[in-house]
């Protein structure tokens, strides 16, 4: 794998030990793919990841995506991840850093819609680092535009962003997807199925 944008990720892992990808084998298709795998770690949320530049960019979703366009939901920024943690379903051993059961919540591709002040497409990296991120995700559970947008940093100088659900076909205050969707995409098992089968990877 090339540690080029991934030396985070190599860092805070033992990929001997740990089941977690190790990079290398995912090429980019012709759309960009998103992930957003639910993970019961120290605390159970949900990650965004989006490709971008040959590396998952990623966020920590404490109560996971709403298709609700009222609710703004905390996203903070983790380390990239490579591409091939798309598809990453199983149990990180507890001593390894993310340790806990991960499952493929939901997966497609997404298309960037974010555009500068005046009216021009902008590139999903410097929007990212511009603070604000528009996309339209064509997945599973979760389809249409959701926005992402840096609010602050936080007491610990921690970026916070915030994830909310545009106002478009795809909204409904009423549907709760990770309280009636609990299921993976990917295998249909719980995340109470993945840990109750460790080294279960896919």
């Amino acid at each position: 794998m090339s540690e080029t944008g991934l030396q985070d990720y190599l860092d805070k892992r033992d990929l001997d030990v740990s089941p977690e990808p190790t990079g290398g084998s995912a090429t980019a298709g012709d759309e960009p793919r998103f992930v957003i795998q639910k993970h019961d770690a120290t605390s159970l949320h949900y990650d965004l990841r989006l490709e971008v530049d040959g590396v998952l960019k990623s966020w920590a979703v404490p109560k996971g995506p709403s298709t609700d366009p009222r609710d703004k939901r905390l996203a903070m920024p983790t380390e990239d991840h490579p591409i091939d943690y798309v598809d990453f379903e199983g149990v990180i051993p507890e001593d390894q850093y993310g340790g806990g059961s991960v499952i493929v919540w939901d997966a497609g591709t997404y298309t960037n819609v974010t555009v500068d002040d005046n009216g021009d497409a902008k590139p999903m990296a410097a929007a990212i680092t511009d603070g604000h991120v528009s996309v339209w995700l064509k997945g599973v559970k979760l389809q249409g535009g959701y926005a992402l947008t840096r609010t602050s940093m936080g007491d610990d100088d921690r970026e916070k962003w915030l994830l909310v659900k545009v106002g478009d076909a795809g909204a409904d205050a009423r549907r709760k997807p990770t309280s009636t969707q609990p299921e993976s995409v990917l295998t249909g098992r719980t995340i109470e199925e993945v840990a109750a089968q460790p080294g279960g990877q896919v």
